[in-house]
């Protein structure tokens, strides 16, 4: 990625692809940008219309790089089909592309126990249906493109105040389940290193490595907000525990090393609805 002449598909390119491209943009390279509605894309990316849970009907672009966002979303089935697109997608390219990175979840660890920190090398334990998909997903990946693998656990920014709005509004929530998240300036971060090395890891955990409970980080919003902390749901504990260190070893100092300075940044901006 060095070569300010390479270029990048983004397939399934959504608000973080789109973050992702404006940055590659930026730094020279061509992005073209795959997806059901290309209209509100930025004017620096050339457009392909597809839906990609459906044959590929157009032509894609023979690229250097290549990343892939199929992870579906609470309006798609339990048991979305995230094989065969990616069946399709390597059948419609011209040629393989050099890097393709695939954007997965840390949902794929919803059958362990919690009980234990889990890093890269811990084996998936898929318990629903939708982290299988997941799974599958990345299991495929990596055998038609060798591609890298990234989970990002919770994400949150500008944009994505869904835990801000429960608190302000007193919604109950499930205070007891152990919480993961990433900023997603600091997973676009990630994403744009993952392109540039030479030598990525095969899997990474996007997290910011300061897990805590969801209490915890209801109870510090609504500090900010100046309002009582939201009630508890009757529930035990629950969740897991991801390890961030090996995006630490990657970037460095994160942009919001933890729930604190991300969601103080957002609350101090006031641009979320209650």
């Amino acid at each position: 990625m060095g070569n300010p002449e390479s270029s990048v598909l983004l397939f399934g390119c959504g608000k973080v692809g789109i973050r992702l491209g404006e940055a590659l943009t930026e730094s020279g390279h061509r992005v073209f940008a795959a997806r059901r509605g290309i209209e509100a894309l930025p004017r620096t990316f050339t457009g392909i219309a597809l839906d990609y849970r459906r044959p590929l009907a157009v032509a894609l672009p023979s690229v250097d790089s290549m990343v892939i966002t199929l992870t579906p979303d609470a309006t798609e089935p339990e048991s979305p089909d995230l094989v065969n697109p990616l069946r399709r997608l390597a059948a419609a390219l011209p040629a393989r592309p050099r890097r393709v990175i695939l954007v997965s979840s840390t949902r794929v660890f919803d059958g362990d126990p919690g009980a234990r920190e889990l890093t890269e090398d811990d084996a998936p334990a898929p318990a629903s249906q939708r982290a299988q998909a997941l799974l599958d997903s990345e299991i495929e990946a990596r055998r038609l493109f060798d591609a890298v693998v990234i989970r990002p656990a919770g994400i949150y920014g500008p944009g994505r105040e869904h835990l801000i709005r429960q608190v302000a509004r007193g919604l109950p929530i499930d205070r007891n389940r152990r919480t993961n998240r990433i900023h997603e300036s600091d997973l676009v971060r990630a994403l744009h290193e993952l392109l540039r090395m030479s030598t990525p890891p095969s899997t990474l955990h996007a997290v910011d490595g300061h897990p805590a409970t969801r209490g915890e980080v209801a109870d510090h919003i609504a500090r900010r907000l100046r309002i009582p902390p939201p009630p508890a749901l009757p529930t035990g504990p629950s969740g897991h525990i991801i390890s961030g260190r090996r995006l630490k070893a990657l970037l460095g100092t994160l942009r919001y090393p933890d729930y604190r300075s991300g969601y103080d940044d957002i609350i101090a901006a006031g641009d979320f609805r209650r």
